[in-house]
């Protein structure tokens, strides 16, 4: 710690701190444009300059270090000629188009030039102009306005991992642009949006929509994925218009992914459910309220009595809040059934009740010092998971990455391990026989499941790689947990953590981390003497008399699209309550209750740091969609059941809080498998792309016209699969599940895993097809037609 004066006030700061930062702390306010918290100085923009004494010059305050008895002042005249002098200069080139900018309003040069600006300018020459560039649908550019901060580009390469933008020419001739014009790749590209100090970059979904001062701002969570991110949702006269971040250091800090950021703009999409709608006699009528769900319960109570609450059946999207998925469950288990679930994607449950929820924060991520990713695409699970593990690695941690297919990470990467099944099993037991000499009790339970081999070399460095780190971490992500044998990768993932001494962390979808708690699941610990009911892939095959299905489109939420679709349509009564219109609800459904989305209902999100946010709603549900909250409490009012007497989300918050808390919440003990199941044939691996993930998404056009959407429908697989399966790149080929085939075009990729077939879920081709990993016959067209 050093002492230092600013401005005459003592402070006594850290000794690796810049004055610019000291300044920050003692709420003193110093001009800027290139510097930013969560970026590297810089010091380009020279608007920071700053006298200290004994110093011949002004310094850049966000570059010059503090030291011991230093004198710093901000309101000096040299201070203040020198950013009179820099802002003369930025104000040479940059238009005068103010009332008709985005950023008007919330502008930072637009707010310094007048403290700092002169009302008449001395330059008389022409003003450069810089031809806009197309960056996809996201961005939105003006480049003439740029000042040359550089943010942007030191945003790419320090966060997204991924140098898209950059610098060209010198002097007045200098333009920040892509070199070579293309979309922004990047899944948080829309940050540069916030971090451009001028109208520059501005988000074209916003484009001249609404200005900042004619907005409220709502303090909201995102959720797409499991971290919690905190956001800023802006509203203009009962509509959303857009969604910021808000800084949380402990979580996204100043990010947000673009997938948090854009989604709202589903909301607005014309497939909106606004009104209750009954079947009868085979016409869809719109209703009122009361009639819809008069008719929902008496269905079920049909059902109940005719065939047995065991044959009814609820699904509800991770994406739900803790509140809707309490009430949720709370309802279908006073009617009698337990076949309650949001696993949706998940095809394996063995390990029930032996799950591994520990707490895992994003500071201890980025602090691991070896990580390793099992069946986990880490950018397009939880983008900002991605850039903490990125900054672990790009502080010396060593990564190691195990799936079914090579993915650009876009960071350091110790070691990328390629595999099909059956090697993806021989690896994990190869890992755990290299470490089970460290616990004698272990080795003896698990010696028929490790390797009778000795470890490989790989092996041993993956376990030597855990054993030997301070802090390290296995992550399980959503491509492992989808596996048919999932269970099995879990428990193997466990032991190696309990072993290392590693933290596990088995990536939650959603909010699901919040519906597991709120009971969700076929076996509730609040449960009182009733057997477990059935999981999200049983209650397709067994095809029950009655599905009730919150805010999930089965066609592309499911492990198993086909069999769900099949269920729905051999079922007696369905009961959809979701967001929007589609096809298949239409064909299958009874009932259609319009729910409120995203921004439009208040409740609670519980992050894989177990941590609880509340959030309110920023605008009204349109039409006539209510919260799900309020559409489950009337249902189990009218079903005259006890226990549904709330009045606001809170007092289900409240109400679970009391009953978890007389529940134990002791740590599972691991998973014991029995066997591993030889996979021989050719599996199909369906990883759901980062913009189909859920109902909202999907239905936010800026997001699907994205270069990642633009591939939902070719099938990647390795070159020598190709050969033995007789297809070359781009031929027509037929991929045959079971009983259901599609035709699609072939992508030879190096990347995949021998014997793998690679298929985007979520998407109208997989939706054709049954489990998303499961096994497939690939074969070409030409000769299933000569045959």
């Amino acid at each position: 710690m050093v002492n230092i004066e600013i401005d005459g006030i003592p402070l006594k700061v850290d000794s690796a701190k810049m004055i610019i930062q000291a300044a920050d702390e003692a709420g003193i306010d110093i001009p800027r444009f290139c510097y930013h918290k969560n970026l590297s100085i810089v010091a380009n923009c020279r608007m920071c300059l700053v006298e200290v004494d004994k110093a011949r010059k002004a310094l850049p305050a966000c570059a010059t270090p503090v030291a011991e008895g230093m004198k710093v002042f901000t309101q000096s005249e040299m201070a203040l000629a020198a950013q009179r002098g820099v802002m003369e200069f930025l104000l040479i080139n940059h238009p005068l188009d103010c009332p008709i900018c985005d950023q008007g309003g919330e502008c930072e040069l637009q707010d310094l030039s007048l403290g700092y600006g002169s009302g008449i300018s001395r330059f008389s020459e022409k003003k450069r102009v810089v031809k806009d560039k197309d960056i996809g649908p996201l961005v939105q550019t003006d480049m003439t306005r740029c000042i040359h901060c550089t943010r942007c580009v030191r945003f790419g390469q320090e966060i997204a991992g991924i140098k898209e933008l950059g610098a060209t020419g010198r002097g007045e001739h200098m333009e920040i642009g892509t070199y070579v014009e293309h979309s922004l790749a990047s899944e948080l590209s829309g940050n540069i949006i916030d971090l451009c100090p001028v109208g520059a970059l501005t988000s074209k979904p916003f484009r001249y929509k609404a200005r900042a001062w004619e907005m409220t701002s709502h303090p909201s969570i995102a959720i797409h994925d499991a971290l919690g991110t905190n956001v800023e949702i802006h509203t203009r006269q009962n509509e959303v218009m857009r969604v910021v971040p808000r800084d949380n250091e402990s979580i996204n800090q100043s990010w947000i992914s673009d997938r948090d950021r854009f989604s709202y703009l589903g909301l607005k999409h014309p497939d909106r459910l606004l009104h209750p709608m009954i079947k009868q006699n085979g016409e869809w009528q719109t209703t009122d309220w009361q009639t819809a769900l008069e008719f929902a319960v008496e269905g079920l109570k049909h059902v109940k009595i005719k065939n047995g609450a065991d044959q009814i059946a609820g699904l509800i999207s991770p994406m739900a809040t803790l509140e809707e998925a309490y009430l949720f469950q709370k309802w279908l288990r006073n009617f009698g059934s337990h076949n309650i679930d949001h696993r949706l994607r998940q095809q394996d449950f063995n390990d029930i009740g032996h799950e591994q929820f520990s707490p895992v924060s994003l500071a201890q991520v980025e602090q691991s010092d070896a990580i390793v990713l099992l069946g986990c695409n880490v950018r397009g699970e939880a983008p900002l998971l991605a850039h903490r593990i990125r900054q672990s690695a790009c502080a010396g941690g060593l990564i190691t990455d195990i799936n079914f297919f090579k993915t650009d990470l876009l960071m350091p990467v110790e070691r990328q391990v390629v595999v099909n099944s059956t090697q993806l099993f021989s690896l994990l037991r190869g890992v755990a026989k290299a470490l089970l000499h460290l616990d004698a009790t272990l080795a003896k339970e698990w010696e028929h499941l490790v390797s009778e081999k000795a470890a490989s070399a790989t092996e041993q460095n993956i376990a030597m790689q855990l054993a030997n780190a301070n802090q390290p971490l296995i992550v399980v992500g959503a491509i492992a947990n989808q596996h048919p044998q999932a269970s099995v990768i879990r428990a193997m993932a466990a032991l190696i953590s309990k072993l290392t001494g590693a933290q596990l962390l088995i990536l939650p979808e959603a909010n699901s981390q919040a519906l597991h708690l709120a009971g969700a699941i076929p076996y509730s610990e609040m449960m009182t003497g009733s057997k477990p009911g059935l999981d999200a892939k049983t209650v397709w095959d067994e095809q029950l008399r009655a599905y009730v299905l919150f805010n999930i489109e089965p066609e592309f939420d499911c492990s198993n699209p086909s069999a769900a679709q099949l269920a729905l349509q051999r079922a007696g009564f369905v009961v959809a309550i979701n967001s929007f219109h589609c096809n298949s609800l239409h064909e299958y459904a009874d009932v259609l209750l319009p729910l409120a989305a995203f921004a439009e209902t208040s409740g609670t999100f519980v992050g894989m740091d177990h941590q609880w946010q509340s959030f309110t709603g920023a605008v009204s549900p349109p039409g006539e969609s209510r919260p799900g909250w309020k559409i489950l409490r009337v249902l189990g009012n009218i079903s005259k059941f006890s226990g549904f007497d709330f009045v606001s989300s809170e007092g289900v918050r409240q109400e679970l809080e009391d009953q978890l808390n007389r529940h134990s919440s002791a740590k599972n003990s691991l998973y014991l498998p029995t066997e591993i199941l030889p996979s021989k044939a050719v599996q199909l691996i369906s990883e759901v792309p980062i913009y189909r993930t859920d109902s909202l998404v999907r239905h936010s056009k800026a997001l699907q016209l994205t270069p990642e959407n633009q591939f939902l429908d070719i099938v990647r697989i390795h070159p020598d699969q190709a050969k033995k399966s007789g297809v070359n790149q781009g031929d027509p080929v037929l991929i045959q599940q079971g009983d259901f085939t599609v035709t699609t075009t072939v992508l030879i990729d190096e990347q995949v895993a021998e014997g793998m077939v690679y298929l985007s879920a979520a998407s109208p081709l997989a939706a054709k097809l049954g489990m998303a990993f499961g096994q497939v016959q690939l074969s070409a067209v030409t000769e299933m037609a000569n045959a």
